[in-house]
């Protein structure tokens, strides 16, 4: 069975990921290994209150393109122009 991730969006909805691809997040990979210090590394749940359910799903779409890219499989990954500005500052705070 593969670990997964609970990723939550702003408005609550819920995306349920592989912890592989979570941690292509320099900012996930950072709360789900961190010794005793966050609550997301015991629980494997991360809520961000910043972040819409329209980006947070780019985002989780964005994790498996860049592991599969990693893996040799190069293939466009699309973002819509209206989505632009608003998964820039969700990447940056990401780190991703």
């Amino acid at each position: 069975m593969r670990e997964t991730v609970k990723l939550i969006s702003m408005e609550g909805f819920e995306f349920v990921i592989d912890r592989e691809a979570a941690m292509v997040s320099q900012t996930i990979r950072s709360m789900l290994t961190s010794p005793g210090g966050f609550s997301e590394s015991k629980d494997g749940v991360v809520t961000f209150p910043d972040i819409s359910t329209t980006i947070l799903e780019k985002i989780c779409q964005y994790f498996y393109w860049s592991l599969q890219y990693s893996r040799g499989k190069e293939t466009e990954f699309y973002i819509e122009p209206e989505l632009t500005l608003e998964l820039m500052m969700a990447a940056n705070y990401l780190h991703t």
